[in-house]
């Protein structure tokens, strides 16, 4: 499947940045773009922990006093919706943003204007639905808000009301995001990057933009359904008058499921960068590892009413989706075994970025295997709204996700900043995560298989659950202290670590051929591509000896799956001559030169996208007072907020992106 590579042309080294607060606010950027959706992410991830760790010692031991139970409703509720779509969800979109076009051969998404907008978006809507629990009136009928229990009829006041709105603002920023992403994927690839070339962090963020525009219109219209019937006295969910409950949790979970994907699936493509890199070898079964990301997006449509076994949807549609959640093990086994197969007889290195990719690999299997039995409608009726399913979903996107992501970070920081994060602290980092993922999250299976409802905030002693909730809030200690290593070494290390170069892993794709951190034009020439490893076929070709390579760019890319060659032999590894190692080594006290001094027209900063979300917020806001006595605020916040919306776009879409140089 492989291909031979000519060596990728490289950029000068890095001139000096923009500094300024006016820099970072009119930041067209990706990379930059990328940096802010981190800190805004991490900084909702820590606002979420300490969410959960409430949470803990309310439940450490029975009859728990801390807080309340209208405080804990908003507190769970908080938490979940924190983490999966102003943490988790945006952490995965840094990456999007600062490596997308790095390994694809590209200067810049294909629409940098709407990417800023994106991310404006994105950390006022955070803001906007975040700040009321400060003030007593966050969300509070749970992150999957069903109805009718976030019907105006069961709660009358602005709960609710944030976490609709919140989410629509939220969802203009996924959904621009997702075309954004998916256009430059398709068009602006590097000359030979071919579809097949692409790393497979590339290729899942692909598939989940998909997943993105085909899924958030769902949830958009559930929202929009249930924002009509608290606004403006609709039933689409109001039994006695004709409404379906069900219908919400049909339109959520339809949405549900495939955001589950969205959140693992950019961790399993960032570790499918790491192993290979530590291992020394390249992925295991490349092209079945893009099949099987494309088939778990493709299934991760049709699982969603396993969430729903106990709604009484008959044998038909039970066994239906039984089968389809089964079916959907086979592809994510298949990564898992392809991940090991790449480490089995790799020259491993046990790095900090390392060590959290095989800690996804373990615990993901765990939260894996528990999923599994959810397939099973009998079992899933005594698991459902019990403290097992909050084990599983835990093992999946902490033991998943997180653990990919904190992956990412420690692989790709000395790309974003040219230095290294200390590793001793590092692996503090990981083993303190690592015990206290388990020891908090692991429990949970045994209270929930004991019957500890989901969602109490009080329980009585002698149910069997006080030892596991004990253990559990031990384990968020353990999860606490981690992450101040984590802040701290990231702080730290940002202006006193080790300084690097362009690839200090040995890495082979095309991302690690340019200066670190990289120069706002990333490639002073577009590479031409004929390699799925290019650094690796320059400075490592026995690295690549048994891939199939082609010698005829994009020609004869393709080979027979099970083994029948269709490319041309591995060049020579002593053929220096067509090997220039040279290339991929920097010059030290090369001139830095300027994107205008090359002659690269780049985008031209702006503040109107951020102008343009602002105006976004204001106008939605406007809705929180359309029952209020206060008519008049009501108007002027909506419309006021529309003009400026409408206006600031104007301008936006009238200015030319780029200046003459």
């Amino acid at each position: 499947m492989a291909t031979t590579a000519t060596a990728p042309v490289l950029a000068p080294a890095r001139p000096k940045e923009q500094t300024g607060l006016w820099s970072w606010l009119a930041t067209t950027d990706h990379k930059r773009i990328g940096i802010l959706y981190l800190y805004t992410s991490l900084g909702f991830f820590l606002w979420g922990g300490i969410e959960a760790g409430i949470i803990r010692m309310q439940l450490a031991r029975p009859n728990g006093t801390l807080v309340s139970a209208e405080l804990y409703n908003q507190l769970f509720t908080m938490h979940g919706t924190n983490m999966v779509f102003l943490a988790i969800m945006p952490l995965s979109a840094a990456f999007f943003n600062f490596l997308i076009p790095l390994q694809i051969g590209a200067r810049d998404v294909a629409f940098p204007r709407l990417n800023a907008f994106s991310y404006w978006v994105f950390l006022l809507g955070g803001i906007f639905i975040t700040l009321p629990i400060l003030f007593g009136v966050a969300p509070d009928g749970g992150w999957f808000g069903y109805t009718p229990l976030t019907t105006r009829q069961y709660s009358p006041g602005l709960n609710i009301d944030f976490w609709v709105l919140g989410l629509q603002i939220l969802g203009v920023s996924t959904l621009a995001a997702g075309f954004n992403f998916i256009t430059t994927i398709i068009n602006m690839r590097a000359p030979g990057m071919n579809l097949m070339r692409m790393p497979l962090f590339t290729w899942n963020s692909f598939v989940v933009q998909f997943l993105v525009i085909l899924a958030f219109p769902v949830i958009t219209i559930a929202l929009f359904f249930l924002q009509f019937d608290r606004f403006f006295g609709t039933n689409f969910y109001t039994p006695a008058a004709g409404g379906d409950p069900l219908l919400w949790q049909h339109l959520f979970w339809i949405f549900g499921h495939p955001e589950v994907y969205i959140l693992i699936l950019p961790a399993f493509g960032l570790i499918s960068e790491v192993i290979p890199t530590f291992s020394r070898k390249p992925i295991f079964g490349y092209p079945v590892m893009v099949y099987a990301t494309i088939l778990i997006g493709f299934l991760g449509f049709g699982v969603w009413a396993h969430h729903m076994f106990a709604v009484g949807m008959g044998p038909v549609a039970d066994s239906l989706f039984s089968l389809t959640t089964m079916l959907i093990a086979i592809p994510t086994g298949v990564k898992i075994f392809n991940w090991i197969s790449t480490m089995w007889g790799g020259a491993i290195r046990f790095t900090v970025p390392m060590m959290f990719s095989i800690g996804l690999v373990a615990m993901f299997t765990i939260g894996g295997i528990s999923g599994v039995s959810h397939a099973s409608p009998p079992a899933d009726l005594q698991q459902t709204d019990t403290y097992y399913i909050v084990a599983h979903f835990h093992y999946v996107l902490f033991g998943g996700s997180l653990m990919g992501l904190f992956a990412g970070i420690y692989f790709y920081f000395p790309k974003m900043y040219g230095r290294l994060m200390d590793e001793r602290l590092g692996k503090w980092h990981f083993w303190l995560n690592f015990i206290g993922g388990n020891l908090t999250f692991f429990p949970m299976h045994f209270s929930g298989l004991l019957g500890m409802p989901r969602r109490i905030y009080q329980y009585d002693a002698g149910q069997g659950y006080e030892n596991f909730n004990l253990a559990s809030t031990i384990g968020y200690w353990f999860l606490f202290v981690s992450m101040l290593f984590f802040v701290y070494n990231f702080f730290r290390s940002r202006k006193s670590g080790t300084p690097v170069g362009n690839d200090p892993w040995g890495a082979g794709t095309l991302e690690w051929s340019i200066p670190s951190p990289p120069p706002e034009y990333n490639f002073a020439e577009l590479p031409n591509v004929t390699s799925r490893y290019p650094l690796w076929d320059v400075k490592s070709p026995r690295l690549t000896a048994e891939v199939p390579h082609s010698q005829e760019g994009d020609e004869e890319v393709e080979v027979d799956v099970v083994g029948k060659d269709m490319g041309h032999p591995h060049p020579s590894t002593t053929d220096r001559s067509r090997i220039p190692l040279e290339s991929v080594h920097r010059v030290e006290g090369e001139t830095h030169r300027t994107a205008k001094e090359l002659g690269i027209p780049m985008p031209s900063p702006t503040i109107k996208p951020l102008v343009t979300a602002v105006g976004l917020l204001i106008m939605v806001s406007g809705m929180l007072f359309i029952h209020r006595d206060s008519k008049a605020l009501f108007y002027t916040l909506v419309l006021g907020g529309a003009a400026l919306l409408v206006g600031s776009l104007y301008a936006w879409l009238t200015t030319p992106l780029e200046e003459e140089h």
